[in-house]
């Protein structure tokens, strides 16, 4: 009974069940006993070592499944790229095929990091087998922790990457697309390639014309015609407004001139930039250009948002009244509140109060804000000498709306669309010819040399023949 504590204490890691065994009395039971722990620990170690072989040909599987993936993708990568190389397309048109082949890049590279991880947890369950080989009679020790790799972890680690290079490569695209276009309609603009487009404004309810706005167009090549909707945002963005509405404006004057040959006191509107409005130096530039050719003024309309003229500072609003003193009259246009006081407009030159014709219908409706009926906003304007204009009008049920409001003017697509203007309205026109002087008769001696009393003066010889022209010159110098 002494040697059995002793033995008991030497194996290390044996169960309380077995140290029990050995106590029992008889050598019988000593020797039972450790033949049982001997059993016991050879079987755990037969057991850990089956399940390193297991885990073993699972990591060999996973392996090679890496590879299979990792070779289909290089040859999908290889082949992208043969294909996108061989294709003849631009810049823009390339940008997803290289995202895409980014995308194969970036797989391609975490199947390499998945391939080593797997390979490092090789080894160390190698090593883990050899020292558990070498020490089976010994406790065996707790195996240390499976390093694991989470799939969807990565997965969606990857479709993070992809997408992020996708969306830089979506606005590299379009950084470069905007730079080219900002390039051509600089080259427009300074080529003077700006188009006018007039649009009637009528007089409600004759419908008969009484002005026209000016809708302006850019001319880029001959197949190739920009809307506002196409050019004027990378205008206001790159500081182009003031030299675009420098062009218009210049356009807007020689029609101004022409419409002044016409019956009727005809009128043209135009409009500024934002960026213009909010520039005392760009607005300056313009009201000099106004005074220059401030004879054809009367018949010009300037066109201003809304939300601009409640903004303008006190020296824009100074450069507002030097143009309204020289004949320049205004129109308040996007009008989204018809709460307005005429007095005060008209003081700052506005003649006009153009807005949307469903801003109108609102009104008529009850759905609006204004404090006094809708049929009585017209008459509260004229009185103060400002015309309503209906704008957008596309039917004709709104044309009577528009009729039983006293709204005077109209514009909209049921009346004309914008178009082109003649050539012939912006040359400068002809300066008539100068009358043909006769030509001197030759000086003979006179009387009073000779000593001869002078010979009587004939009224026929002294006056000059009046030239002789043609209709069509009349014609022409008439319409100018």
């Amino acid at each position: 009974m002494n040697a059995l504590p002793p033995l008991a204490a030497a194996v290390t890691g044996v169960s309380a069940g077995a140290i029990a065994t050995l106590l029992l009395p008889g050598g019988l039971g000593a020797a039972a006993g450790l033949l049982l722990c001997g059993g016991g620990l050879v079987g755990m170690a037969r057991l850990y070592e089956r399940r390193l072989l297991v885990q073993r040909e699972q990591i060999f599987a996973g392996l090679g499944e890496v590879k299979v993936r990792l070779a289909t993708n290089a040859i999908r990568l290889d082949n992208l790229s043969q294909r996108v190389e061989q294709m003849p397309m631009r810049e823009a048109d390339a940008a997803p095929a290289r995202a895409a082949i980014n995308e194969l890049t970036a797989e391609v590279g975490l199947l390499g990091d998945l391939i080593h991880q797997v390979a490092t947890t090789l080894a160390d369950h190698d090593a883990q087998l050899i020292v558990a080989q070498a020490r089976q009679a010994a406790p065996l020790a707790k195996p240390a922790p499976v390093p694991v790799i989470d799939p969807e972890a990565a997965r969606q680690a990857r479709l993070d990457a992809i997408a992020a290079e996708r969306e830089e490569a979506e606005r590299a695209a379009e950084r470069s697309a905007a730079d080219k276009r900002a390039a051509v309609i600089s080259t427009a603009l300074s080529e003077g390639k700006v188009e006018v487009h007039l649009q009637p404004i009528v007089q409600l309810p004759q419908r008969r014309t009484r002005g026209y706005e000016a809708l302006v167009r850019l001319r880029v090549d001959e197949n190739t015609l920009l809307l506002p909707e196409d050019f004027l945002s990378i205008v206001e963005q790159r500081g182009f407004g003031p030299t675009l509405d420098a062009l218009v404006l210049t356009r807007a004057l020689a029609i101004a001139r022409h419409l002044g040959t016409k019956q009727g006191g005809l009128f043209v509107s135009c409009n500024f930039s934002e960026a213009t409005w909010s520039s005392s130096k760009a607005l300056a530039t313009l009201s000099r250009i106004l005074d220059k050719y401030r004879e054809h003024n009367g018949h010009l309309v300037v066109e201003m948002p809304q939300r601009v003229f409640r903004a303008l500072d006190p020296a824009s609003l100074g450069l507002l009244g030097a143009m309204s003193a020289n004949g320049v009259r205004f129109a308040l246009d996007q009008v989204a509140d018809l709460r307005l006081d005429p007095i005060a407009l008209f003081d700052r030159g506005i003649r006009f109060v153009k807005a949307p014709a469903t801003l109108f219908q609102a009104e008529m409706a009850g759905e609006g804000s204004l404090d006094i009926a809708a049929g009585d906003l017209a008459s509260m304007m004229a009185r103060a000498s400002i015309a309503l204009v209906a704008d957008e009008i596309a039917d004709n049920p709104t044309v009577a709306d528009m009729i039983e409001l006293g709204i005077t003017y109209a514009q909209g697509l049921i009346f004309s669309p914008p178009r082109p203007v003649k050539p012939e309205v912006f040359a400068e026109p002809e300066a008539a010819p100068p009358t043909a002087a006769s030509e001197a008769a030759p000086q003979r001696p006179t009387a009073e040399v000779l000593g001869y009393p002078p010979p009587p003066a004939s009224p026929a010889q002294d006056e000059a023949k009046p030239e002789r022209q043609s209709f069509r010159s009349v014609l022409r110098r008439a319409s100018a």
